[in-house]
């Protein structure tokens, strides 16, 4: 059986940056955060796995955004008995659930910081952000916009 527990947790990045974007008040932007994860295997040590989740909200032409934003958090996993792509999967839906709650308050203290109405990302379970980690049980999750504000 698979057995892990967070050592270390740090922000790797968090930025937040207002868009010179021309609007009226009544201009509704549609705010999806776009997530992204990497675990890697430390090579000194073969029980260390780093996992890098993020979030990011970026302005593009075909989707302006009032701000960019970017919250990276990096954890240190020491993960005993990990030998199939099962237990890879485990560990990383819940690394991501370990994770998360950090993540989505980071976001939230980035935008209130920035004197903004705070983005509060929902509680969600870690099996739903990324496809891969969706077993044939698991269902899947939009983010409404209009729920995010």
């Amino acid at each position: 059986m698979i057995k892990y527990s967070l050592k270390a947790l740090t922000a790797d990045e968090l930025s937040f940056k207002v868009n010179p974007i021309k609007a009226t008040p009544e201009t509704k932007f549609e705010i999806k955060p776009f997530f992204s994860r990497q675990i890697r295997q430390a090579n000194e040590n073969q029980k260390i796995h780093l996992v890098i989740l993020e979030c990011k909200i970026e302005n593009k032409e075909d989707s302006p955004k009032p701000f960019n934003l970017t919250a990276r958090f990096v954890g240190v996993f020491e993960v005993e008995n990990m030998k199939t792509d099962e237990d890879r999967r485990i560990f990383a839906v819940n690394a991501t659930e370990t994770m998360f709650p950090y993540l989505r308050a980071a976001v939230t203290n980035l935008t209130a910081d920035a004197l903004i109405n705070p983005l509060t990302l929902p509680v969600v379970p870690g099996s739903t952000i990324f496809p891969d980690d969706r077993g044939a049980n698991q269902y899947t999750l939009n983010f409404d916009p209009k729920v995010l504000n």
